[in-house]
């Protein structure tokens, strides 16, 4: 349970960022621009949502939490952005909007997740305990 919090929690967050560049971003820099600097923040928002769930609360493997958060954006997108904020699905028919960063999210989180677990093997447990956090 606890780990389900966590994700949806880090899954929300990544999501919001997303939100925020669109929603700022939009009005002053226009569709198009916004769209791109959208595909390229949405990785790095999921690789640095990712940094700290894995270096604090390793509880799912990398690719569990990738298609967890990936998903729950997902949903979040369908079920909330395009019927109410949108109000049409033609987002989804977007490759640069939505597509991309959705592949970029599972991406970035799958492959911060698996750095950060190598990494974390790594470490060696001396006489004063496990050194990781």
């Amino acid at each position: 349970m606890k780990a389900v919090f966590l994700l949806s929690l880090s899954a929300f967050v990544v999501w919001l960022a997303c939100g925020l560049v669109m929603a700022f971003g939009r009005p002053a820099l226009g569709l198009e621009t916004t769209l791109r600097i959208h595909a390229i923040a949405a990785p790095v928002f999921a690789a640095l949502v990712s940094l700290v769930y894995f270096a604090r609360f390793p509880a799912v493997t990398p690719l569990v939490a990738a298609a967890f958060v990936t998903a729950f954006i997902i949903v979040l997108d369908a079920g909330l952005v395009a019927p109410v904020f949108e109000k049409s699905y033609a987002m989804f028919s977007s490759i640069l909007g939505t597509w991309l960063p959705f592949l970029s999210i599972f991406a970035a989180t799958y492959l911060t997740g698996t750095l950060m677990v190598r990494h974390s093997r790594q470490i060696p447990q001396g006489p004063a305990g496990d050194l990781r956090r």
